[in-house]
C-alpha cells in the first residue's frame, strides 16, 4: 500500500510559481481579469444615471407672448428639458417623436397669453415619448411645479388672483406609445437585442477556437477555400438560430406580456437580419484573435458588458454623459433598440428606421473585413 506523502511547502510553492508563469504567458486572460472590473467601475461610476436631464425637446409655438416665454424658460431652467428645435406643424411634431429626435414636444396654442390674462386657464400640451418610461417620468413630474412657480413670479398685483389653485394653466400631458408606462413594453423588445448580442457573438466566437483546440484546424486550412468562404460558411448556420430566437421572443412578447406590435413585422425581420449579421461578424472576429475558447468567452463578455450598459437597455441613454453617448452610438445594440421599439411601439416605417439601420450595416462590414484580414490559411 502506497504511503500518503505529507504536505510539502516546496511542492506547493512550485505549483504557485508555475501558475504565475502560465498567467504571465496568457496576457489576454490576465488583461481581461483586470480590464472587466475596471470597465464596470468606470461605467457604473461615471456613465450610469437614473435621473436623466437635458432631454431633447421641441416646441410648437403659436403664441409669442411674454407668458409663453416664461413657461418655456421655466422648463429649460428645470434642467430636464433642452429645446433643440422649433416646429411649425403638428406633422413635424409627430415625425420628431417617431424618429426619437426629441423626447418631448411642447405645444403653446394661439392666444395663450390672452386667454391666461382672462383667467380662462389655457391648455399647455406636452407630448412625451413614453417608450422608455424611466427616461421621461422625472421630467414630467417636475413640470407642474416648474410652470406654476414661474408664472407665480409674473402674476403679481392685479393678476395675483390668476395664480390661485388649480393654477393659471391647464397642463395636458400625453404619454405617447406607452400611455400607461408599462415597463415590459420597453424591456421585452430590448431583450431581443440583448439576447441576440450575447448568443450570436458567443456561439461564433467559439467557432474557430474550437477547431484549433480539437486539432481540426489543419484540415480546414488545407481545404481549397478562400478566407471569406470559410468565415461566411461558419456564420450562415447561426443566422437560422438567430431567427428562431427572434420568433420565440416575439411570440412570448405577444402572448405573455401583451406587447403591442404596431409596425410591419417583415420590416422588423429585415432589420434583425442586419443586426444578427453584425453580431456574428463580431463573434467570428473574436474567434480569429482568441487562442482558446476561454479567451473567446472573455472577449465576448468584454464586448457585451458595455453594449448592455451604454445602449439604453438598462439605463436611459439620454441620461449618460456626452462621452458615454458617443461610445454608445458606436454599438449595434444601441441602434437596434431604437429600431425594434420604434417598429413595435410606434409603428415606424423604413424611412424612420433608416438612420439607425445603416450604422449597424456599416459595423457588420467593418467587423467582417477585420475577420477576413486576420484569418490565416496557414497555421502560425
Amino acid at each position: 500500500m502506497t504511503r500518503r506523502r505529507a504536505f510539502s511547502p516546496a511542492r506547493f510553492w512550485a505549483i504557485v510559481v508555475k501558475e504565475f508563469v502560465q498567467m504571465r504567458r496568457d496576457r489576454l486572460t490576465f488583461g481581461m481579469m483586470i480590464g472587466i472590473p475596471l470597465l464596470q467601475l468606470l461605467l457604473f461610476g461615471y456613465a450610469i444615471n437614473s435621473d436623466p436631464k437635458r432631454l431633447p425637446a421641441a416646441v410648437l409655438l403659436a403664441d409669442h407672448g411674454p407668458f409663453s416665454r416664461t413657461v418655456l424658460s421655466a422648463m429649460r431652467n428645470s434642467d430636464y428639458f433642452d429645446f433643440v428645435r422649433q416646429l411649425h406643424t403638428e406633422a413635424e411634431a409627430d415625425a420628431v417623436l417617431a424618429r426619437g429626435a426629441a423626447l418631448f414636444v411642447v405645444t403653446v396654442p394661439a392666444n395663450f397669453t390672452r386667454d391666461l390674462l382672462r383667467g380662462e386657464r389655457p391648455a399647455l400640451l406636452v407630448e412625451a415619448d413614453a417608450t422608455d418610461p424611466a427616461a421621461t417620468s422625472n421630467a414630467l413630474h417636475s413640470l407642474r411645479t416648474a410652470v406654476d412657480t414661474a408664472l407665480a413670479a409674473d402674476l403679481q398685483g392685479p393678476l395675483a388672483a390668476l395664480a390661485a389653485t388649480p393654477g393659471p394653466v391647464e397642463l395636458r400631458v400625453h404619454a405617447r406609445y406607452n400611455p400607461e408606462g408599462i415597463t415590459q413594453y420597453n424591456i421585452v423588445p430590448g431583450l431581443m437585442g440583448v439576447i441576440l448580442t450575447l448568443t450570436m457573438i458567443l456561439i461564433t466566437g467559439l467557432a474557430i477556437t474550437r477547431e484549433r483546440e480539437r486539432g481540426t484546424m489543419e484540415n480546414l486550412l488545407a481545404m481549397p477555400t478562400r478566407p471569406s468562404e470559410v468565415l461566411l460558411g461558419k456564420i450562415a448556420p447561426y443566422i437560422l438560430v438567430g431567427l428562431i430566437q427572434v420568433g420565440v421572443i416575439l411570440l412570448a412578447a405577444r402572448i405573455l406580456f401583451d406587447v403591442p406590435m404596431a409596425g410591419d413585422l417583415g420590416l422588423l425581420l429585415a432589420a434583425t437580419l442586419v443586426f444578427i449579421a453584425a453580431n456574428l461578424a463580431v463573434g467570428i472576429t473574436f474567434s480569429t484573435v482568441a487562442r482558446n475558447q476561454l479567451q473567446a468567452m472573455q472577449m465576448t463578455f468584454f464586448f457585451f458588458l458595455p453594449s448592455m450598459l451604454l445602449s439604453g437597455f438598462m439605463f436611459p441613454f439620454r441620461g449618460m454623459p456626452a462621452w458615454a453617448q458617443v461610445l454608445g452610438e458606436g454599438l449595434p445594440l444601441t441602434h437596434f433598440l431604437r429600431i425594434i421599439r420604434g417598429i413595435l411601439l410606434k409603428g415606424n416605417g423604413a424611412a424612420a428606421i433608416a438612420p439607425e439601420l445603416w450604422p449597424i450595416a456599416l459595423f457588420a462590414v467593418l467587423a467582417l473585413t477585420v475577420a477576413v484580414k486576420r484569418y490565416r490559411q496557414t497555421l502560425d
